[in-house]
């Protein structure tokens, strides 16, 4: 508080005259101080509050010279008997000034971001009618044989993320995101009894932990909570295929620094299976996915080691679509490189290596299939790049295959591979001609697994897509407006695998289908 106020307040305690009116000065500063901790912690409405406190303070400082007793009662003892007010009222001086500076540079939008993908198209069949197709079309597909997506999507699908960061005084950061997501296959504008409309990611991460600094390990390291989808999953673009994904409810810690060339995350992440009643028992059948990936090189090489574990799976609970015990724990791992160079040229590169077991065996989407058997096995391998082939012609090839046996049923076996080809020759600056061509192979024997009989064959897929977008040189910019068309065949073979995929119907067999459209697609 100012000077002249002390001396005001020694000289109202000096005097007994004073003596009530300091009570109540008392009671009105107590009072403030409990509106001031309320305002503090109503951060919403900050300016308004702190507003209100300056009124307040002043209504003090305008009635103290009311109090002021005559010069000569004030007393040097007096004032030493006064430390308390004083105290106190340059406290809430102090902590007015603090609310000020912070209204006065707080504002909603401080931190937040707003994040998203979102892709919308029309399909078109050569009798015009409504086009089919999928980057999982095939019967490989069930298995998670991508193949390629340009021109071959019927559908509308976004997610947008929301994001709100704040720092404490500390330095600690903490960000808070909400995902949401939908998806649809009517093109019609109004979709409510169709949609899918679902929020996928809910969590708060802290990173610059003021605990942290100073120790080498966590210093960098980010802690999280919630549902969410790994930070360090991948794909490949082309194929609508992730490598490998992890997501789930859980938590974790990312970034701990081993040393220079040796980062790693760590998270416990769970799903359900759903709700099973056999045999008398009730179970919410549960999995739980213990996740340890290891980064060195900075970043160059990849190691991720999954172990699961669904203790209710078992036969005393349920069964699987085929009437067997279904898989209680699983294995998983990948050892993936991210070139940053293709082969040395401009551009990237990234190999990964997927193998699993037990509930393990859904080697993309990690954890997220009960029905696998203890015995299922797979085997996938990732291959796919960017870079540019000549002037004004990029190139991005990719590969996915895989071999998995005894998944379902024992003695089952999928084998399949796809090879896809995505080429962009520009024209100016905000249009370009692009081209995909697919191809994918399959020997499918599922042993009767939900009905699907055993297919051997190939599928094939060429689409010409002229595309205006934001700018171009890059085959991953975005947003893109494209019309296409394609040209899509396969084994007849193929149409035996099942009655209820794409191939089964008898609208949309092999011997060659034309399709055309339109679509845009976006991120940022």
């Amino acid at each position: 508080m100012q000077k002249a106020s002390r001396w005001l307040l020694a000289g109202v305690l000096s005097t007994s005259a004073a003596t009530s009116q300091a009570a109540t000065l008392e009671e009105r500063m107590a009072a403030f101080e409990a509106r001031a901790s309320e305002a503090e912690k109503r951060a919403a409405a900050a300016e308004q509050q702190t507003q209100a406190l300056a009124r307040e303070l002043q209504q003090i400082k305008l009635a103290t010279p009311a109090l002021q007793p005559a010069a000569s009662t004030v007393s040097t003892a007096s004032q030493a008997t006064n430390p308390v007010l004083d105290t106190r009222l340059a406290k809430l001086e102090a902590r007015q000034e603090s609310m000020e500076k912070q209204a006065s540079t707080s504002n909603l939008t401080d931190g937040f971001s707003f994040n998203g993908y979102a892709r919308s198209g029309l399909l078109i069949d050569e009798g015009l009618g409504g086009g089919r197709g999928g980057p999982y079309t095939t019967p490989a597909g069930s298995v998670g044989g991508a193949v390629g997506r340009l021109g071959n999507e019927d559908d509308t699908y976004m997610r947008i993320d929301l994001s709100k960061e704040i720092y404490a005084q500390n330095g600690t950061r903490s960000k808070f995101t909400v995902s949401i997501a939908d998806g649809v296959e009517s093109s019609n504008d109004w979709t409510a009894d169709e949609s899918k409309l679902n929020v996928r990611q809910v969590f708060t991460a802290l990173d610059h932990v003021a605990a942290f600094k100073g120790n080498p390990v966590f210093e960098n390291a980010t802690l999280w909570a919630g549902k969410r989808f790994d930070r360090d999953n991948f794909d490949i673009h082309w194929l609508d295929s992730d490598v490998v994904y992890l997501a789930g409810t859980g938590g974790g810690i990312y970034d701990m620094q081993m040393n220079k060339n040796w980062r790693s995350n760590y998270s416990l992440i769970g799903r359900s299976y759903g709700d099973f009643s056999q045999g008398g028992i009730n179970a919410d059948v549960a999995s739980y996915i213990l996740t340890s990936n290891q980064f060195f090189e900075d970043g160059q090489w990849q190691w991720m080691f999954n172990g699961i574990g669904a203790k209710k799976n078992d036969f005393g609970t349920r069964t699987n679509k085929a009437g067997l015990t279904p898989a209680e724990s699983g294995l998983h791992t990948m050892l993936a490189n991210h070139q940053k160079n293709f082969f040395g040229r401009e551009g990237f590169f990234k190999t990964a290596l997927l193998y699993g077991q037990g509930l393990g065996a859904e080697v993309k989407n990690v954890g997220s299939d009960g029905e696998l058997i203890d015995d299922a096995r797979a085997l996938r391998l990732a291959l796919y790049g960017e870079t540019p082939l000549a002037p004004d012609w990029r190139i991005g090839p990719s590969l996915l295959a895989e071999q998995s046996k005894d998944r379902y049923v024992k003695g089952d076996d999928y084998r399949w591979l796809t090879l896809n080809v995505r080429l962009a020759n520009t024209i100016n600056s905000n249009f370009e001609m692009a081209y995909e061509m697919s191809w994918q192979t399959m020997n499918l024997d599922p042993k009767g697994y939900l009905q699907r009989n055993a297919v051997d064959g190939n599928f094939w897929k060429f689409t010409v897509a002229p595309t205006f977008k934001l700018d171009v040189g890059d085959l991953l910019t975005r947003p893109e407006l494209r019309v296409f068309a394609s040209y899509m065949n396969w084994s007849s073979d193929l149409d035996r695998y099942s009655t209820s995929d794409s191939f089964g119907k008898t609208d949309f067999n092999a011997g060659g289908v034309w399709q055309a459209g339109i679509q845009m697609e976006t991120w940022f």
